[in-house]
């Protein structure tokens, strides 16, 4: 049978199978891309900037929820993670369950003497918040700092 065909037909029937291979690949290629891991930066002690930060974190994970997420808060931004000053306590439990990673400074907690039994349950926690996202950083992580 192949010496029945022509040049033009074996040419057409070699691009067919080659735009194939391609779309092939093509679709591997974007079924074993590895997630997008993001680092956010919390320092802030603004309850409005709290409130803003779990949105964008629902919006998300909304769209794309294979995304890793971590909030290192360290500053005045440790707040958030203390229930008795923050308003995202129940935010934040929702987020955890979908996976989000809430990272706590110790050298903000020790600074403002927060015991231990006043964090949120749950949470990680990091000597020194700053370097923590530095070495995000330089693991791939994308740097996002919460605010306004």
């Amino acid at each position: 049978m192949v010496s029945h065909m022509n040049s033009s037909s074996m040419k057409s029937i070699l691009s067919i199978i080659g735009i194939f291979h391609i779309s092939v690949l093509v679709i591997h290629a974007q079924t074993t891309q590895p997630p997008t891991k993001i680092v956010f930066q919390m320092s802030s002690p603004n309850t409005l900037v709290h409130k803003s930060l779990m949105k964008q974190l629902n919006n998300i994970l909304s769209v794309a929820p294979q995304t890793k997420i971590k909030v290192v808060c360290h500053g005045p931004g440790i707040y958030v993670l203390v229930p008795d000053h923050s308003i995202a306590t129940q935010a934040i439990e929702r987020l955890r369950l979908k996976g989000v990673e809430f990272i706590a400074c110790e050298f903000s907690i020790e600074e403002r003497k927060i015991s231990s039994d006043k964090m949120l349950q749950g949470i990680s926690y990091t000597k020194a918040g700053i370097l923590e996202v530095a070495r995000l950083q330089d693991e791939q992580w994308r740097y996002i700092k919460s605010g306004f």
